[in-house]
């Protein structure tokens, strides 16, 4: 008997191939709306079909909370997913992910051709991408004066940064005049050359609403703005080539404020912390100086010749002092030594000789005292020296 497979078996052969084939795991498919069925457990099952065929669908809870609205039976559509395969019926099946309207569908393939030939000229590049600034003070404001996301945008940035400036450049966000509107305020903001940042904003909207936000006269512009550029167009799940091209992208207008620009809060904790610690670090080193202070005067007063020199003076004080009372007992003996020896000076004093009545007689000529008479010859000049003077005499 030949091998035979079962239907399992077989059915599980063909889910694998539908599953493992690339090119039935990301596809659109364009077809009407037949038959909706929306069961409690919150998924949605219909059918697409066109004049010769019908595909069935399934969109899981998920996708269905965003896109569910847009299925009414007739509607011309796009949904994009992958074919798999229902084993308990054997029927293959579109698990959607996303849908659009047929109209949409011309506005994406456009959306596509021009993402990919702006990717190809290297816009979208990360090279490409500036840094914010940390601490902007000037930031311009691309959106409509009238729109919630200018409102949006001013209360987040008055409650987040209040310090930085916020320069509104006006504009149609929507419509056919308004892609040239949109560039023209992106420029006029980048000749103000003390702009820090760019949001170009919008509020949330259908494909066709945010449609001059895709416009490729746009993308350049944002590409060639010196400041960044933060695009916060539509809602999360809404993307534009502004957001691609931009140097960041954000989900919503109020994001795009909050990713701009830090939470003053936050500064100022950082700032009291830095202040603390400031404060803390300088308590510390002063400590630290202190010590290394009383350190190093205790080795100066160590190796100081004060104490040298203090006790040589006093040393000196007391030298002084002898030398003081020495030079006192020699002056007083030496005085006495003086006394004595003017007593016996006064006792061999020629003059008290002569107060008593003698007389010296010298040589005239020679000076020579005349001790004998064997000295004086006849008429030799003679001084006869008294007790009050002396007086001339002629020897016989």
């Amino acid at each position: 008997m030949e091998p035979f497979l079962t239907v399992a078996e077989i059915t599980s052969y063909i889910k694998q191939a539908l599953e493992n084939n690339p090119e039935l795991q990301d596809v659109w498919v364009a077809g009407e709306v037949g038959s909706v069925t929306r069961p409690p457990s919150g998924h949605v099952y219909f059918t697409l079909k066109d004049e010769s065929a019908l595909l069935n669908c399934v969109m899981w809870k998920a996708q269905a909370a965003r896109y569910g609205r847009l299925l009414q039976t007739g509607d011309a559509m796009l949904a994009h997913g992958r074919i798999s395969l229902y084993e308990p019926r054997g029927a293959y099946q579109l698990t959607v992910d996303a849908l659009l309207a047929a109209g949409v569908g011309r506005l994406y393939q456009e959306f596509e051709a021009l993402k990919e030939r702006l990717a190809v000229e290297g816009l979208f590049d990360a090279g490409h991408k500036r840094l914010l600034p940390q601490f902007p003070r000037r930031i311009g404001v691309v959106t409509s004066a009238s729109g919630a996301a200018w409102r949006d945008i001013l209360n987040v940035l008055g409650r987040r940064y209040p310090l930085a400036e916020v320069l509104l450049a006006p504009t149609l966000v929507q419509g056919a005049e308004a892609p040239s509107q949109i560039v023209a305020a992106i420029e006029a903001l980048d000749r103000q050359r003390n702009i820090d940042l760019v949001i170009v904003a919008r509020g949330g909207g259908s494909m066709e609403e945010l449609w001059a936000f895709n416009d490729e006269r746009v993308a350049r512009a944002i590409f060639a703005c010196r400041a960044p550029v933060i695009s916060g167009v539509g809602h999360e799940t809404d993307f534009t080539i502004a957001d691609f091209v931009a140097d960041l992208r954000a989900p919503t207008p109020s994001a795009a404020a909050e990713l701009a620009t830090p939470n003053i809060d936050d500064l100022q904790e950082h700032v009291l912390s830095a202040r603390l610690s400031l404060a803390k670090s300088v308590a510390d080193r002063c400590e630290t100086l202190a010590q290394e202070l009383a350190h190093r005067q205790q080795i100066l007063t160590h190796y100081s010749p004060q104490a040298r020199i203090n006790t040589q003076r006093q040393t000196l004080d007391t030298l002084l002092y002898r030398a003081a009372t020495a030079m006192c007992a020699d002056l007083t003996a030496r005085r006495g030594q003086v006394g004595l020896l003017a007593g016996r000076l006064a006792v061999l004093n020629p003059q008290a000789t002569l107060e008593r009545g003698y007389a010296v007689v010298t040589d005239r000529t020679t000076g020579r005292s005349i001790e004998s008479i064997t000295l004086v010859r006849s008429g030799q000049a003679l001084n006869v020296c008294v007790k009050d003077g002396q007086f001339g005499v002629t020897a016989e």
